[in-house]
Parts: structure tokens; sequence; C-alpha cells
């Protein structure tokens, strides 16, 4: 469903897509299902597809930074979330990213974790669907060939890492599931149903400061927060951009919202008074996979953080019921006294002790004070 403000654009005819595939990716099935469902109905859709078959970690990475992308007209990633990471880092890297990253990008869910695809799939007016389903939705809307703009989110790292994200950041209770069920790769989507019980056994909690700069919408209604401790922000945030001609050709976007790592936050940030945590996610799509509408006020371009913490202290039952709620994106209805959600424009997340796992679009990152 086309939203107010958006601008779309249409891919050529006839098309040429470079399609980046991952054949281990989720059960293993990309390759086939490429083959045998996606091709046939691109090749009547008169997009030519050259084929790149991924051979390792970061293959594709090295792929879309020192290629002449000039001979596609798209990039497609058939596989899960953590290839498009790839190569939306890979294109990040190109002295002329400003450039590259005009390209449109096109996801196709070949992975367990196809969070992007169910969120375009959702934003596209579909019913929640997932497996062939999914794929067959996804590859219509290439076929169509009606693209728009994404938002990205620049994380910086305590330890000096610049990354960029289009899906998530994670740390604690999420990303534990999503990175121990790697072991259950062949059981596709089901791997998480089992990491959440698992992790549900085990229930951790972590320790760290969350700091956050709340979101205030310039026009329109802001989506409802879930947290009474939002104070109004001061509407100076942020417009501390460099004076025009500053920039350097081909230097990365400054982030105009954030102090350095190794100052306090800004003052009209918002500090959460808690510090033991269940789980903090900031997620900037609709859907954390297939069948978890986790931020239903979502859009791909709404230059919004929709940042979700659980607080210590909630018993295994309650989280189990957030997570059940989640397949219908009602949980928070539940009115959990545990679970904030609030929209952000910025956040800071500085553990206590580098316990647990952080994950950015699925894939696990050391853990370490990081912001966005």
């Amino acid at each position: 469903v086309p939203h107010l403000g958006d601008t779309y654009g249409v891919l050529p005819r006839p098309c040429r897509a470079l399609v980046l595939l991952n054949p281990r990716s989720g059960a293993g099935r990309a390759l086939e299902d490429f083959q045998a469902v996606v091709q046939p109905m691109l090749a009547e859709a008169d997009i030519a597809t050259t084929v790149f078959v991924t051979e390792r970690p970061h293959h594709a990475h090295e792929k879309v930074r020192d290629e002449d992308l000039s001979q596609w007209d798209t990039l497609v990633v058939m596989s899960g979330d953590g290839l498009l990471y790839e190569v939306v880092n890979g294109l990040m890297e190109r002295p002329d990213w400003e450039d590259a990253m005009k390209k449109p990008l096109c996801i196709l869910p070949g992975g367990s974790g196809n969070a992007l695809a169910a969120s375009i799939n959702h934003y596209a007016g579909h019913d929640q669907v997932a497996k062939k389903k999914l794929l067959l939705n996804c590859t219509f809307i290439l076929c169509k060939g009606l693209h728009t703009q994404m938002d990205l989110v620049s994380l910086s790292t305590g330890s000096g890492r610049r990354l960029f994200s289009f899906l998530g950041f994670g740390w604690g209770f999420i990303s534990d599931v999503d990175i121990d069920s790697e072991k259950y790769r062949c059981l596709g989507n089901a791997r998480f149903t089992l990491g959440t019980l698992q992790c549900l056994a085990k229930l951790r909690v972590y320790q760290g400061r969350l700091s956050y700069l709340p979101f205030v919408p310039e026009q329109g209604n802001p989506p409802a927060s879930r947290d009474p401790q939002v104070p109004a922000a001061n509407g100076k945030a942020g417009h501390t951009a460099p004076p025009a001609g500053t920039e350097v050709p081909g230097a990365l976007p400054a982030d105009s919202l954030l102090a350095p790592l190794s100052q306090p936050v800004p003052a009209h940030w918002t500090v959460v008074p808690e510090e033991e945590f269940v789980t903090v996610y900031a997620i900037y799509q609709s859907h954390l996979g297939t069948n978890l509408l986790m931020a239903p006020a979502a859009r791909l371009h709404d230059g919004c953080i929709h940042l979700f913490y659980l607080r210590a202290g909630i018993s295994r039952v309650a989280l189990l019921k957030i997570f059940l709620a989640m397949a219908r994106g009602t949980h928070l209805d539940l009115n959990c006294p545990h679970l904030h959600y609030v929209p952000v424009r910025a956040f800071r997340l500085e553990p206590r002790a580098a316990t647990g796992i952080m994950t950015v679009d699925g894939e696990a990152l050391a853990c370490e004070s990081i912001q966005g």
C-alpha cells in the first residue's frame, strides 16, 4: 500500500539483475527454489538474471564492494537476512557508495530468518505467509518492478567499527535465540521456536545502561509510545549536521545525532532508569521473522527506530505469552509491565560486562558499547 510522501521508481524493461544466492542458507534449498520458482517468473517479466552463488562468508560483501555494478539494473539477494547485511555493508565500503546505494535492492526469502521479506510482504498489504507463498509474493513484487526508499541505521561500536543495518540490533534473549538456534538450521523457521524454548529454560539477565533520543515527528501523529517515561524532546535534536561544503567526497555520512561513545549522551536524551534487562531490541522493520510481527507501526522509510526492552523480573510464562502474541502483533495489548516500547531517532547501549551476544540483522557481534 503506497504511503503518502513515498516516491517510487520502476525498473527498466528489459531488466538485468545480479542475483546473489547463498546455497546453504536456511534448509539449503535456495538454489533449487530459485531455479524452479523464481527464474521462470522473472523470464516472463523480461528480467534477465546473472546468478552469483556464494562459496564462503563475506563472498557477497567482496563481490559488491569491488564489482563494476553498472551492468545491472538491480541487485537481488536470494537468501536469509544475513546475506543482504553483507551486501549493504559491501556497498557502503565503496568509494562511490552514494551512487551504489541508489541501485535497487530486492530480497527474495531463501533463509530461515526472512524478516525483511516478511516486512515488505506486510507493507505490500499481503497476508502473513511463509515459505513458498512468501517467495511467490516477493518474486511478484520484483516482477512488477516498483521500488522505493528504505531507511538504514548507522551503528558505531566501542572498538571503532561502523556498521550499516536495515533490520535491527539486539542484545539478550532475542539475540541468544537467534545465535543459539544456528545448530538447528535444517529445521528452517522452526529453529527459532526450538531456540526460544531452550533460552526460556535458562533465562538470563543482562546488566547495562540504555539511553535514547525520543522520536518527535515533524508532521502527522507519532507511533503511539507504550512507555510512561518519555519526556518531550526539546526539538533541537539532531540539527547539528556539518556546514554545507565541509563533507569530504566519498566520506561516509556523519552521525549527526550521536555524541562520541567516550562522552555521556546529550542532555536531551532519556536514560532508562533500570539497568537489568532480559532483552533489548531496536527494530526498524515490522517483522523480526516470518511469523513475528514485532513493530506493527513500522514502515520502510519512517525515519524511526522502534525500540523494545524487557526489564528483568518477567516470568517465563509472561515472556512466552509475549512471543506467542507477537505472531499476530498483539504483544503490546497484553500491557505487560516489564515490556516497554518507544519510538526513537537514536539509541545507545552500554553493557556493564561483555556478557551475552549482540546481533545486527541476525549476525553476531562482540558484546561492547554501541550506538545507532
